[in-house]
């Protein structure tokens, strides 16, 4: 019956296709900001997917690790009446573009032939299915409370893998104390608001982080365990070098790599860099969840949003692409290079790696037990708008401008007035 299903699914997404063969050459535009080397890497499974079914892909890359530079190249656009035919983007800036009519297009039939809504976690379908309608096709779940580090940094100091949070800042004092770069971080906003999610787990769980960072209750955002999660990055501050402002991750993960840096605190993305640097878990590097959140698990998800097109080749080939993205062959070929987990719960993890294992594991142990939550640092808590108001506080207390009990306040101040 199954082979039935999958052989109907793949007659009706092939009839979507050839009933638009005769319209013009079909091609993608695709805006991304996927430009480092592990994602850069992970995108060519696409592109070559799609060149092989005779799809012409034209790139638009727009570098920045968190996608807000994508994200005004896309307006620009959007307002000229040059939409590109399909964009990455996350959580709440998807569900922003649904509100504006028209200028999405819908893969509910190639969803209905695929059944997507049976194999796609209902977590990642509130951003790709509003209302009812497909608008996105999501390609993977990441997850983005992990530490990185770097295992012949640790082993010839002598440093177990830290299981509290008070073991980890003695980590860290350790490999400071040696003359090495402790913490490797690059000095963004959203790179800050990844630490801040991890400090917020950390100090108050599950339910902390929800009141706080999704429900935005004043008195968890500007209470004590507030002031202790800002505690908690002052004491992180204290181990970045003097040269982290403004560094992109992907250079923070390089320090990691060449044994100039123990840790990093990054999503699992962070895993593509090292693999494509040769690099393997449990020998080179580890994996593990930053001490004092395991149980825990905040995500964000990728997608591809397709915005409406007029021309018929244009619209086939969202369709072959959006076909493409869901096959369990590319998903899990994507995120075997992409460091990430697939995004459909029907793909065997037998191919990944040890970290993919231990990422997919935790990830279903975590939807099971009701601790998978939306990350703020990512978009998948709350809209735009509130998370850029938290960045602002968050950056400002890391660079010194506020104390932690002042920045709480901050925090409360600046989320009433987001809203």
């Amino acid at each position: 019956m199954r082979v039935y299903k999958e052989m109907k699914a793949s007659v009706a997404v092939a009839a979507l296709v050839l009933t638009a063969a005769t319209a013009n050459a079909q091609e993608v535009e695709v805006l991304h900001w996927w430009t480092a080397g592990g994602e850069a890497s992970a995108l060519n499974v696409l592109k070559e997917n799609l060149q092989a079914q005779g799809i012409t892909w034209r790139d638009m890359p727009v570098a920045g690790g968190g996608g807000e530079a994508a994200m005004t190249a896309l307006r620009a656009r959007v307002t000229a009446g040059d939409a590109p035919t399909a964009v990455q983007m996350l959580g709440f800036d998807i569900l922003d573009w649904a509100e504006q009519g028209e200028v999405l297009a819908d893969l509910n039939e190639v969803a209905e032939a695929e059944n997507w809504d049976e194999v796609i976690p209902e977590a990642l379908q509130r951003f790709s299915k509003p209302d009812g309608k497909w608008i996105a096709a999501p390609v993977n779940v990441h997850s983005t409370n992990w530490v990185w580090a770097n295992k012949s940094v640790l082993d010839e100091l002598g440093i177990e893998q830290p299981g509290t949070w008070d073991e980890f800042i003695a980590a860290l004092q350790k490999v400071q104390d040696s003359g090495k770069v402790a913490l490797a971080h690059g000095g963004q906003p959203w790179q800050e608001a990844t630490i801040f999610d991890s400090a917020v787990l950390a100090t108050g769980g599950a339910e902390f982080y929800q009141k706080s960072m999704i429900d935005l209750d004043p008195e968890a955002l500007g209470g004590e365990e507030m002031v202790q999660v800002f505690d908690k990055m002052a004491q992180l501050r204290g181990f970045v070098d003097d040269n982290f402002s403004g560094r992109d991750w992907n250079l923070a993960s390089a320090m990691v790599i060449n044994n100039e840096a123990a840790f990093q605190i990054m999503g699992d993305w962070a895993k593509g860099e090292f693999l494509n640097a040769g690099k393997v878990p449990g020998q080179d590097f580890l994996c593990f969840r930053v001490p004092g959140t395991e149980g825990n698990v905040t995500f964000n998800a990728d997608q591809f949003v397709m915005f409406a097109q007029t021309d018929e080749g244009k619209q086939a080939a969202q369709k072959t692409m959006a076909s493409a993205i869901e096959s369990p062959e590319f998903q899990i070929a994507f995120n075997k290079v992409k460091g990430s987990v697939p995004a459909r719960t029907d793909v065997s993890g037998d191919e990944l790696d040890d970290c993919g294992k231990l990422g997919m594991q935790q990830l279903a142990e975590a939807a099971e037990a009701g601790t998978l939550l939306g990350s703020m640092g990512h978009g998948h808590a709350n809209p735009a708008a509130v998370k850029n108001a938290m960045y602002d506080v968050i950056t400002a207390h890391f660079n010194g401008e506020y104390d932690s009990a002042t920045a709480a306040e901050e925090l409360v101040n600046a989320v009433e007035a987001a809203q």
